[in-house]
């Protein structure tokens, strides 16, 4: 997967770490930029509601 063109967040900077994603032939692939040899797909349904599921807190994890 080294031909994949990775976009990160505007937010993200050179030294932090952030999410990668590409889409392949309507496949995302995400990719955490500290370990980019660790490559997660998905299908566009399981992406949205992946994102949907981050943006209402549905994965925070409750450590306290």
């Amino acid at each position: 997967m080294s031909d994949i063109r990775w976009q990160k967040s505007s937010f993200s900077t050179e030294t932090a770490d952030c999410i990668e994603i590409a889409r392949v032939a309507g496949v995302a692939h995400l990719r955490e930029s500290d370990a980019p040899h660790v490559i997660a797909t998905a299908e566009r349904v399981g992406l949205r509601a992946l994102v949907h599921g981050v943006k209402r807190g549905a994965l925070d994890l409750n450590l306290g």
